[in-house]
Formats: C-alpha cells, structure tokens, sequence
C-alpha cells in the first residue's frame, strides 16, 4: 500500500517527539531533518521538501509551540496543516456546464498509466451522480485501447463512440459531440492516445483537438509509481496543452508516493481522484486532508464510512442493531457481515484506514482466505444451525467439521469467537459516530 514506509518513519519521528515534555530548537531541528530526509526517500520532489520544512520550521519554533505543555503534538499538529495545504488543502471537484449542456472532458496521459480504464471507472462516477455520459475511443494507434474502453464501458452501463482507427480524433471528438446532442448526452469523455514518452506527435494531436473543439476540462492521468517522474510528466504535460487537474492511479501498489505530495506543489493543479484498485469501482475522490492523516499513520475514518455507506446496505444495517440489541444475532448475520467486508475491499484495507492501526499491521499478515474458510463451516450447518448455536453439540460440530473439510478445533474456536463477539458488537455498534447529523451505518464484523 502507498505511503506505508513514508508514514511509518513519520510515525517513529513523532513518536519521539511525544515522548518528550518539552522541546528545544535543537530537538524540532533533529525532528525535521528525520522528516526531510523520509520525505526524500518517498520521491518527493526535492525544492517542494525544502519549502515544506521551512514552513513547519518557522512555525514549530515559535512561542506558542515551545511553551505549550504538549509542544510534541503541537508540532504534529503543524505538519499535518502543512501537509494537507502542500497537497491543495480543500477538494476539487471536477465542474460541468450549467443545465443540459454538453461537457466536454479530454483524458490524456502516458501509455501504461492506466488512462482507458480510468476513462471507464469515471464515466460510472458521473453516472452515479445522475450525468448521462458518453465515452468517446479516439484512441486510434492502439486497436486494444478501443476494445478495452467498450468492454469496459459496458461493464458501467455507459455508451462508447467509436469510428474505428481510420479517422482522425479530431474529427471522432466532433461526430461525437454531435451524436451525443442528438441522444440527450451531456458529458462527452475523449479517451485519446497514450504514448511510451511525451513526444511532438502526441503533443500535436492533443492542441489540435483543443483548438477546434470546447473542451471544458483537461485531466491528465498519471502512474504514482513512477515516483517523481509522474511529477515530471504533469508538468510538462501541463506546459505543452494546459491541464485542469490530475488522477493518480495505482495508489494501492508498492509506491512511495512522492507524486502526491508534489503535483500539486509543482504544477499548481489539483488531484482529483486516485485509483485504488483494478475493479471499475476503486476510483476515490482526493481529500488531502484525509490523504495526510493516512500518511501521518492517523487513518482515515471518513473514507472507511463513505465506502460503509455505500456498500452497506441500510435496513438490514438496522436490522441488525435491532438483532444486537435483543441478542438475537446469530451465524446468518455473521455471514452477512463478511460479504459486507469483501464488497467494502477486504478486512486489511479497512484495518489500515483506522486510527494508529496502519503501522502495528505492517508485520502482520492478514489471511483473507481464512474467511473463505470460516465461510466454508458456516455453510456446512444446517439453517436451524446458523439460526440457534446453542444447539451445536459435539456430534454437530463433528459433522460440521467434516462437511467443511476442517479440524473439529476449527469448528470449536469460531463457535468460541461468535460467543464473544455478540458481546463486543454491543460496543463497536456505536464506535464511528455520526457524519453529517446522521448515525453511521457501518458495523464491523465480529470476531475479526
């Protein structure tokens, strides 16, 4: 996961701060050389970590900071402020004509930055936000990347205009307007061409289609595992054809995560989403406020509820807190509650975003498939069963053991772990608060 090597040398960095009842400049200096010195070992543009700790510098040895009876957590509390304003400090949004007027967005990018398919993945964006979007293949060097974005397209329930690779993307991007007019469409998304490497072709064919077409956004698609070079790329993409704003994909591999602490720094323009995964869903919006409290090894509870709230359906939500109050839960629930974790990406994605958790799961391996397995025992019981475990004796769980292909042990210590968990789903019911006035719906599964 990105960041993971970042946050963890920040995480030690403070942890001696904390530990520390007052502060001297000598201790903020040694601090801040440890910060700069992990910052630069993420990839992050070197002129941007000079300006990020001359700022933290001249606030953390101020008066207020070295005085204060907590001046450890004050100088945390700086370089996250510093943190979410190096990354925009408030979230961009990507805009769209007033009323039924067409938006036109062009997507641009390097080959292999996985452009098409985040082409797709923000068409079912708009959608879901009641837009009716077209995705346009001017694409016509790569026969793949036509293919590619109709499948795909398809899978979101949204239309691909395509004319083959014998015309010229200029004169594609206008049919498609047009078609677009005539089918009551009112965002049009042009997927064009990727190359290995910036060159004059490329840079040519994306001014032409600007000059004779209204392209209302410019959104450049970068690899964050290309480090400081996916910096590079924004800014010289940024330079030739003018971008609006950035998507950072591949977030969730083994990144150091440089790019998105500087793009924004360096080119002045916003991330707009990051690509967390391959599935068209795993596109997320950028809140740099939320981005630096992961770094920082802090989590990110707003993204875990926004992605509970989606996934998590409402009313057997509250049926199950009526179940948990009543003490009524049983194995059914249970199953419901693991369906519920892998439709939200898996039990140690979601570990990760809580609080101070990212860190102490750096060592640990979470075995996903071991859910498959208590699956697997769960569905060997009879429905009456799963239904009543008080009347799981020892020659049922014998059967239900065989019928799983596990160790009667096995049985025994998930029948043991659901005991105590009808206990604690008492107390994790309520853990998360509420967002925005409303009780949060989300509920983590028992025994996990």
């Amino acid at each position: 996961m990105a960041f993971e090597s970042l946050s963890e040398k920040l995480q030690n960095v403070f942890k001696n701060l904390r530990g520390k009842g007052r502060l001297s400049e000598a201790d903020v200096a040694t601090a801040l050389k440890e910060v700069k010195m992990a910052l630069l070992e993420a990839d992050v543009n070197f002129k941007v970590v000079k300006n990020f700790i001359k700022s933290v510098q001249e606030r953390a040895v101020g008066q207020d900071v070295m005085s204060s009876l907590t001046p450890g957590q004050m100088v945390i509390k700086i370089v996250n402020e510093e943190m979410v304003k190096l990354m925009g400090s408030e979230t961009t949004e990507i805009s769209f004509k007033p009323g039924n007027e067409i938006t036109v967005i062009m997507m641009c990018g390097l080959q292999g930055a996985g452009k098409t398919t985040t082409t797709a993945k923000l068409a079912g964006k708009f959608k879901s936000k009641g837009k009716k979007p077209l995705l346009v293949a001017c694409d016509i060097y790569r026969p793949a990347a036509i293919e590619q974005l109709q499948i795909n397209g398809d899978k979101q329930g949204v239309p691909v205009f395509s004319m083959g690779d014998k015309h010229k993307p200029v004169n594609i991007a206008k049919a498609a307007i047009e078609h677009a007019a005539k089918n009551n469409m009112n965002v049009v998304i042009l997927d064009t061409a990727g190359r290995l490497h910036i060159d004059e072709d490329m840079m040519n064919e994306l001014i032409e289609i600007k000059e004779n077409i209204s392209i209302h956004q410019t959104i450049l698609v970068v690899d964050s595992m290309t480090g400081q070079d996916a910096v590079n790329v924004s800014e010289m993409f940024n330079s030739k054809i003018g971008i609006d704003g950035v998507i950072l994909t591949k977030l969730d591999g083994d990144t150091r995560g440089g790019a998105a602490l500087s793009i924004r720094a360096v080119t002045g323009k916003p991330i707009l989403y990051t690509g967390v995964g391959e599935k068209l869903s795993d596109l997320e919006q950028f809140y740099p406020d939320r981005m630096a409290s992961r770094i920082l090894g802090m989590g990110d509870i707003l993204t875990l509820i926004d992605k509970a709230q989606v996934d998590f359906d409402e009313s057997k939500a509250k049926e199950l807190e009526r179940k948990i109050k009543k003490a009524e839960f049983d194995f059914n629930d249970f199953l419901d509650q693991m369906h519920q974790i892998k439709k939200m990406g898996g039990f140690g994605d979601i570990l990760k975003m809580m609080p101070g958790m990212g860190g102490q799961l750096k060592d640990v391996d979470i075995d996903e498939n071991a859910l498959s397995g208590i699956e697997a025992i769960i569905y060997s019981m009879t429905k009456e069963e799963r239904s009543n475990p008080d009347i799981l004796n020892p020659s049922r769980k014998k059967r239900i053991a065989k019928g799983a292909g596990v160790d009667i042990s096995e049985v025994n210590r998930i029948v043991k772990q659901f005991e105590q968990s009808k206990k604690m789903m008492k107390q994790f019911s309520g853990m998360l608060g509420s967002k925005g006035g409303k009780r949060n719906k989300f509920k983590l599964p028992f025994g996990l």
